[in-house]
Formats: C-alpha cells, sequence, structure tokens
C-alpha cells in the first residue's frame, strides 16, 4: 500500500472544478434539527459555490429504515427549500441514489479490495474479541481490534474455515500516521494504536456503513465532506481507504472533510433524538417559517456577522464560508428561535403571512364551524396578528373570538382582571362604547378611557375588564381594532353576558 500519511485532497478543485458536497441521511425516525443544520451547510456551501448538492438515502440498515421516514425527509427539505441538484427524483449521472439499490457496487468494490490485499477476512468470534479487548483494557492498552487475523496463512484460514466459522472483511490500516487538514479544526494526526483495522463487511456480506459511504462519495466525486463532530473519528479510516480507492482506480481524489460542531441541549449535553425540542416536525407543527428556522439553525457555529443575525437565506448563501465555522459546541436556544422566527414573521408581507396562517384557521386547529369562519374579518385582523404572534399556531388562540359565538374564558384571566368593582366599570364601559364611533378605533380607546376615569382606573386597568369580557383573555391582539373588526354588536352582548356572570 502506498503511504497514506498527509494525503492530497480534492486536487481537482484546485484545476478550477466546482465544488460537489453531499447530505446523506439515513431514513430512520424524524428528521432531527443537527441533521437539518448539516444539510443547509452543505446546500449553502454548494449554493455560494455554485456548486452541486447530491443528496443520497443510506438505507442499508433495514432493521431500522423505514419508507415513512424515507418519504418524511424528501417532505422535510422540500419544505425548507433546501434542493438537490442529484438524488431521488431528481436523478442523475451517478444513480440509484438509495444505497439498498447499489449493493452489486459494494460487492465488486469489496472483492477488489480484498484481491489487493488492502482488506482480510477474519474469523475472530464476539466471545474471542470480547475476551482480548478486556485484557486489553486491563493491562492500559487500546482496546481496540488488535490484528490478530490480519496476516493468516492459507492454511490457517482453511482451519477457521474447516470449523465452520464465518468470517467479517476488515480493511488493513496503514502502520503510520495519519495527517489531513479538517476545514473546520484545521490540521489534525491520528496514530496507528487509536485507529485499527475495521469491518467493511458483515459476516452474512452485508456493506457496513465504513465502506459505502466512502465507496459511494468516491463514485459520486464527492469533493467536500461536511458532516457532524460525532464520525470523526471514522475520517482517519475512510482517508486510508480512499488511499486504498485510488490505487484501484475506483477514486480519482480524496475529499476535503469538515467536521461540524455538536448541536448542545439543556444541561450542555449533546442534543440527542430523544430531546423533544430535537424534533424538526415539532417545529413545522407548531407553526416555524422556514425561513425562520434556517436562520437560526445557521447560527448554530456560523455567524453572519458580529452585529447581525436576521438575515434571508439568500443573503446567508452569498456570505457562507466553511473556513468561518466554529469548532465549538453549538448550544440549541428555543427562545433565540422563536425570537428570529417572530422577526421573519413580521418580514412577510401581510397577504403572505395571511396565507402562511391558513393551516392554524382550519380543523383541526380551529375551534369553530367552519361555516362561522369570517373571511373579511381574518384579513382585517391579519396586520395586526401580524406584529404580535412568535409561530403561526399562535394565531388560533388570538382570532378565535372573532369567529366563535362566545368567547373561550381562561379562567386565571378572568380572575385577575375582574378584581374590585368590574362590574360597575363594565357597566360604564358599555354606555361608553354604545355611543363611541365604531368606525374609529381612536374613538373606541377614548370610551374605555373615560370610563376608566368616571372610576378612578387609568387605562391599562380600565381596559382588562373589557377585553376578558370580549375575547376571553388578558392578552392579545390590539384592542380596539379587535372591537371595531368583532363589531359593536356583538362586542355589547358580550359585556352584558360578563356583566351577567358577574351578578348571578
Amino acid at each position: 500500500m502506498a503511504n497514506a500519511n498527509s494525503p492530497k485532497l480534492s486536487t481537482s478543485l484546485e484545476q478550477g472544478a466546482l465544488p460537489r458536497v453531499r447530505f446523506c441521511p439515513s431514513p430512520t425516525g424524524n428528521p432531527h434539527v443537527g441533521l437539518v443544520r448539516t444539510a443547509l451547510f452543505n446546500w449553502a456551501f454548494a449554493r455560494h459555490n455554485e456548486g452541486t448538492m447530491v443528496f443520497r438515502i443510506e438505507d442499508t440498515d433495514a432493521a431500522r429504515d423505514s419508507e415513512e421516514s424515507y418519504d418524511q425527509l424528501l417532505d422535510s427539505l422540500k419544505w425548507l427549500g433546501l434542493d438537490w441538484d442529484e438524488g431521488p427524483e431528481v436523478g442523475g449521472p451517478h444513480a440509484p441514489y438509495r444505497q439498498s439499490q447499489r449493493m452489486d457496487i459494494y460487492k465488486d468494490v469489496a472483492d477488489k479490495l480484498l484481491a489487493g490485499g488492502y482488506a482480510y477476512p477474519c474469523y475472530c468470534t464476539t466471545e474471542e474479541l470480547d475476551e482480548r479487548r478486556a485484557a486489553a483494557r486491563a493491562a492500559g492498552r487500546p482496546s481496540g481490534y488488535d490484528g490478530h487475523c490480519r496476516d493468516l496463512t492459507a492454511e490457517q484460514k482453511a482451519a477457521y474455515e474447516a470449523e465452520g466459522r464465518a468470517s467479517i472483511v476488515r480493511f488493513r490500516m496503514p502502520d503510520e500516521p495519519i495527517t489531513f487538514t479538517d476545514l473546520v479544526r484545521g490540521e489534525l494526526t491520528f496514530t496507528p494504536e487509536n485507529v485499527p483495522d475495521y469491518g467493511i463487511l458483515r459476516a452474512n456480506g452485508a456493506p457496513l456503513y465504513t465502506l459505502v459511504n466512502p465507496v459511494d462519495d468516491a463514485l459520486m466525486e464527492i469533493t467536500h465532506v461536511l458532516r457532524g463532530e460525532d464520525l470523526l473519528s471514522s475520517t482517519p479510516r475512510q482517508v486510508a481507504l480512499y488511499k486504498a480507492l485510488i490505487e484501484l482506480g475506483v477514486a480519482k481524489e480524496i475529499p476535503s472533510f469538515g467536521h461540524l460542531p455538536y448541536v448542545m441541549g439543556e444541561g450542555n449535553k449533546k442534543l440527542s433524538k430523544r430531546d423533544p425540542e430535537a424534533s424538526l416536525n415539532l417545529y413545522r407543527e407548531r407553526g416555524f417559517l422556514p425561513e425562520g428556522l434556517l436562520n437560526y439553525l445557521s447560527l448554530l457555529g456560523w455567524s453572519f456577522s458580529a452585529d447581525q443575525d436576521i438575515f434571508t437565506i439568500p443573503e446567508m448563501v452569498a456570505k457562507f464560508d466553511i473556513s468561518e465555522v466554529n469548532a465549538n459546541p453549538a448550544r440549541f436556544d428555543l427562545k433565540k428561535a422563536e425570537s428570529i422566527n417572530a422577526d421573519h414573521i413580521r418580514m412577510l408581507d401581510v397577504k403572505a403571512f395571511a396565507a402562511a396562517c391558513e393551516p392554524w384557521l382550519e380543523a383541526p386547529f380551529a375551534n369553530w364551524e367552519p361555516e362561522d369562519f369570517d373571511r373579511a374579518a381574518w384579513e382585517a385582523i391579519a396586520p395586526h396578528a401580524q406584529t404580535r404572534v412568535t409561530v403561526l399556531s399562535d394565531i388560533t388562540a388570538n382570532v378565535d373570538f372573532l369567529f366563535l359565538s362566545e368567547p373561550v374564558f381562561d379562567q386565571p384571566s378572568w380572575d385577575k382582571a375582574m378584581k374590585g368593582e368590574p362590574a360597575a366599570l363594565l357597566t360604564t364601559a358599555r354606555e361608553k362604547l354604545e355611543a363611541a364611533d365604531w368606525s374609529d378605533p381612536e374613538s373606541l380607546k377614548n370610551a374605555v378611557l373615560a370610563a376608566g376615569e368616571a372610576h378612578g382606573l387609568k387605562l391599562g386597568k380600565a381596559q382588562a375588564p373589557v377585553r376578558v369580557a370580549v375575547t376571553g383573555r388578558t392578552v392579545g391582539l390590539p384592542l380596539f381594532e379587535s372591537l371595531e373588526i368583532l363589531g359593536k354588536e356583538k362586542t355589547l352582548t358580550r359585556v352584558d353576558a360578563a356583566l351577567a356572570k358577574l351578578t348571578s
């Protein structure tokens, strides 16, 4: 084997070729926000450099992979606007793009590695491996594979096979350090004792991730591998495998690697799939805008500028530089994600905002009957609602008072607002409102202000019972614009109902 030290990376880029990156998730479970961050950085890198985004599905684990998860992956990327140039539903010169459809390719490459001496059969049983690893740990030595089957003679192999032993296939790592320059972390060196020979085929002949991932990257001519920090330990293995693949004529070059920082959750622990805030579906269901979510996720390890956190995705693409990604772990902050999303909601024109809210104005979210929905009232209230919601799902509770026959009272809000002498205040407010100009919210405000003054209350205290009587809550959209849109008759009817409730 040739020397695997300090390999030359991505020589094609030096010749003016455009970068080719890949996003290659496994279709298991719901998409994870950390996975989306990886997709985003690959996509932004490709778009910034006018390169190619390859979307590949790593579905060789039949026990865990599912078509439902596969469909969710495609749907999620489409929802986010992260398009791909090659892959499922698009095709491309390196099809197929699902590993389950590429098994013959992996078998052929494995056979070449075996024939060339780059790999070898390993007959060690699980029990033998465990016993030798325990002994190595007890002696203070590295507990990785000890090379027991590395140099078996033909007779030894025949003897093992005569015993009926199955064999996996291991790749033969070089007996020297492997050094490469990580695009995020700089130069890294791994010594031989820390990167032992590793399996590439199971005993049943099924290929492992350690083989299929770099083989696909090689055949699809990927120039840059941008992936999570959790895969960093596998990179020296892949660098060594790439050297073998180049010598066998399978690969043209070794890609450049960049390992993205961990996304941390509560307690500074790595955000796992089990953490509720990790699920992409959660944000979609709550009504995050794709632009708002992507804006926030891009800040998990990268910065637009020292004084700007809010930007559009085209602006991000124009500025994105993988060398500016920070190697330190990034903490997921839900409140900041919500704040950024709220800013993106306010950046929409009102028609786009109203259209984006539509799903939350229908079943199963809406608590009113479809025939009671008043589109004119919705269009009138939308500009006021746009300045108040954090996520689109907030809209349902904020506007339901317009479409219900009576408000849904939040008891704590009722108790908080109806203190002192609320009946007297509401009676005065009703009189003032009945005489007000209902085409002018300012006139409605002055009516409630006058009622408050009559009872020695400022506007804030005076409007609270009116708001709860009409909307059921102490917090909501601008009150006097809401009253104008609801209309005089419905407003006064609800004040009367609140008075009846107070005096019953």
